[in-house]
Formats: structure tokens, C-alpha cells, sequence
């Protein structure tokens, strides 16, 4: 992917982040949005209403996120083991069609590779690690064998403290594993608005944990994405279809070796 800005990089991911931020909230019928995404095309800007964060009791539970089978065709995958997509809008599929979302283009490319999983969508727009850790139980309910973390975008956002993502993430982590399921972590950015230091700690948080729970580890979730005006929805955060099947692959590379 071309040079998106200056200012920071994702180690180890071989892409610039954006340099230029849009601050608006990532909630339910609101413009989701990243900050570290932002207008790199157009250079607007916003500024964040407030954010109240999903509760539990009204996050949809995973036997309602389970997905369909392919177009015309049924398929009871209720017996199989779990795939569980957790994240905010970005895995939930904001502004997409539920089959747009990557976890049902996931669904079919382990269908297509023979492969008995059962990809559930546990995306819930707005939420932040510490959402994630409040929701985990349910999340982690039935044979759940891998678990794909997309969360931290959020904290970012608000400027949470670095310690408090590493913490939750972490909670997550051993969670999963206490349950049997192999993690796969995936590293996001903050916007620069907190200051250089802020942006390098977060930043941090992701490749700390995959050293040292030794992780199979996408480095950032958007790459290739982020910053492609053709890849992106009308505000210019989001990806579209075609961006998310992008977001698909970068997943599936690292997933693919674990599921075969």
C-alpha cells in the first residue's frame, strides 16, 4: 500500500497510517467512524458527540448473529465449532448488508475450503475493550475453538489509557484460552490528537501482547484499506464491500494455516 501520510507507522505491517484524523463517534446509527481513518481524501472534520458505551443487556447474543448459509442454499452449521468474530462496527458491518460484513465473507471462504466452522459475527458498534471484557461470557458460549479480537478503536477515540486496552485485551485473551480457544489478535492505531507519546504507547499494546501470549497476530486490521477513498463508504471510515473483502484476506492469511 502507498505511503498514506507521515507521522506514524504500524510496526512490522509495512503501511503508513493516516496522518489526518476526523473526530466522530463510533455508535449505532451514527457515523461510525475511526478517527485514525479520516479524510484523507477530503480533508473535513467533525467534532465527537458524546458516546455511551452498548450494554451488555442490549448487545445481540451469538445465537442471533449466527450467519445464513450461501444464497439458495441452507446450511445448519449449529453442530460445528465457533469462529467468533468479536469486535466493534468494523466486524459488526456498518453500512453493509449482514452478508457484506467480514465475517460472513469468512464464512465462505472456510466453505469453500471444505472446512466445518461456524463463523459467528460478535461485532457490536461503539464498543471498546472494556465492553468486550462485559460481553465475553456470552461470546465465548458453545464449542468456540478460535476467537478473532478486533477491539481498541474505541479506547483510542476517547483517549482511554494505554494500561486500561492492555488490561482488557488482555482479560480477553486468557479468557478465550481458559475456554479452549486460540486467539487471533489484530493491531489498530489511534488518532494523533493525544500527542506522539500516547499514539506510540497504543500502538505498543498490540505487539506487546502478541509477543507475549504468543499470538497469531494481524498487525493492522485496515491495511490496504485505510485512507482508499474506492475502498471506503461515503464517509470515508468504513469500508465498502469491496473494501471488506480486503479486510477478509488480511484475516484469512493468518487464519487460514490455524483452521486447516
Amino acid at each position: 500500500m502507498k505511503p498514506l501520510g507521515s507521522g506514524f507507522r504500524v510496526q512490522g505491517s509495512g503501511f503508513n497510517a493516516l496522518q489526518r484524523f476526523q473526530r466522530v463517534s463510533l455508535i449505532p446509527c451514527v457515523r461510525l467512524v475511526f478517527l485514525f481513518l479520516v479524510c484523507a481524501a477530503t480533508g473535513c472534520s467533525t467534532s465527537p458527540p458524546v458516546v455511551k458505551e452498548n450494554s451488555p443487556a442490549t448487545s445481540p447474543k451469538p445465537a442471533e448473529m449466527t450467519l445464513p448459509g450461501p444464497v439458495g442454499k441452507t446450511v445448519d452449521r449449529s453442530s460445528f465449532p465457533k469462529i467468533v468474530a468479536l469486535g466493534d462496527s468494523l466486524t459488526a458491518g456498518y453500512g453493509l448488508e449482514r452478508y457484506q460484513a467480514y465475517p460472513a465473507l469468512l464464512q465462505k471462504k472456510v466453505d469453500e475450503a471444505g472446512l466445518q466452522f461456524e463463523v459467528i459475527n460478535a461485532g457490536v458498534s461503539g464498543d471498546t475493550s472494556a465492553g468486550g471484557v462485559r460481553r465475553l461470557d456470552w461470546a465465548l458460549e458453545g464449542n468456540v475453538k478460535f476467537v478473532i479480537l478486533e477491539l481498541g478503536g474505541n479506547d483510542g477515540l476517547r483517549g482511554l489509557p494505554p494500561k486500561e486496552l492492555k488490561s482488557n485485551l488482555s482479560k480477553i485473551i486468557e479468557k478465550s484460552r481458559q475456554k479452549g480457544a486460540t486467539v487471533i489478535l489484530t493491531g489498530m492505531e489511534s488518532p494523533p490528537n493525544f500527542g506522539p507519546d500516547y499514539v506510540k504507547e497504543f500502538r505498543a499494546v498490540y505487539g506487546e501482547l502478541a509477543k507475549e501470549y504468543n499470538l497469531p497476530f494481524v498487525p493492522f486490521f485496515l491495511d490496504g484499506v485505510a485512507g482508499r477513498a474506492e475502498l471506503n463508504q461515503p464517509d470515508g471510515i468504513h469500508p465498502n464491500p469491496e473494501g471488506t473483502r480486503q479486510v477478509t484476506e488480511n484475516v484469512w492469511k493468518v487464519i487460514e494455516p490455524l483452521v486447516k
